[in-house]
């Protein structure tokens, strides 16, 4: 009886463990380059920029996997959920295991553990932020932090925004940054123009669908009449899915006036339509054509 009761003592008997004083980060940090020195204080990030984050964790718990040879077993999983400022993760959680046996020699040894990933092409300007959560699977004891970065980028559009257009501007040239005011193009010269379509319908996994055609109306007759000069019903099509809901979608175009294109006041005619929802819109921009 006295063997059996020993026996069963025994299957229920622990490895050793050397708990550590208390599970901490010893450094949360952003980097220019993978493991590289530490981004500066302000820095703000661009759409489809990397960010380099490290994290380094103290106190983390010992087990014992060898006595006699002195070694010793750490196991700690990790993971962060970037997010952008109102709280959308911006890419799916990232996870990852510590796992390590160590030597006497490694006494000093801190856990580090490396993540990267990319700002989303279309991430809205804001403070996102870096939750992270690290669990010590020895002692069973768990860890949450956060850090948080800056994005420079175009204003997110409100969650109600109608479907439209925001910033329509003329061009003078095909990648200039400012609009052309007054604009007023030349007979025989190029007119560009960009803009923005916001509030279309998302369906699963973010997908989006949009559409526009253009027209261009000559000067007014003497009876008050604007005739189409040039008309291109499907001037571009647009459609995608991501993990991260793209909330804008950059359009423009590029048009070579005649040099025989009647001088004054003409029209622009841009018309979109959400293939998701089935909205549609028309905008109409004046401009001016001169010698």
């Amino acid at each position: 009886m006295l063997r059996r009761l020993l026996l069963a003592v025994g299957l229920f008997s622990t490895a050793s463990v050397a708990f550590g004083a208390g599970l901490a980060f010893q450094r949360l940090a952003l980097h220019d380059y993978e493991d590289g020195p530490q981004i500066q204080p302000g820095y703000e990030y661009l759409p489809g920029e990397t960010v380099w984050f490290s994290a380094r964790i103290a106190g983390y718990s010992r087990q014992v996997q060898d006595a006699e040879s002195q070694l010793d077993h750490v196991r700690l999983t990790w993971q962060i959920r970037p997010a952008d400022a109102s709280g959308t993760l911006i890419i799916p959680p990232l996870r990852g295991v510590i796992d390590e046996t160590l030597r006497p020699e490694d006494k000093d040894w801190v856990p580090k553990f490396l993540a990267s990933f990319q700002v989303p092409p279309y991430a809205p300007r804001g403070v996102y932020k870096i939750p992270v959560l690290v669990r010590d699977e020895v002692s069973s004891a768990e860890l949450s932090g956060q850090i948080e970065f800056r994005v420079r980028s175009e204003d997110d559009p409100a969650a109600d925004a109608p479907f439209g257009v925001r910033n329509f501007r003329f061009l003078a040239k095909e990648d200039d940054r400012f609009a052309l005011r007054p604009p007023v193009f030349h007979q025989g010269a190029g007119l560009f123009a960009r803009f923005e379509i916001i509030g279309y319908k998302l369906e699963g996994n973010n997908h989006f669908s949009v559409e526009y055609g253009l027209s261009i109306l000559g000067p007014p007759t003497p009876e008050g009449e604007s005739k189409p000069l040039f008309t291109q019903e499907s001037a571009a099509a647009d459609a995608g899915e991501s993990f991260y809901p793209q909330r804008w979608i950059l359009g423009g175009f590029g048009l070579n006036l005649d040099k025989d294109v009647p001088l004054g006041q003409h029209i622009l005619v841009l018309t979109l339509r959400d293939k998701i929802s089935g909205a549609a819109i028309e905008l109409r921009e004046p401009f001016e054509v001169r010698e």
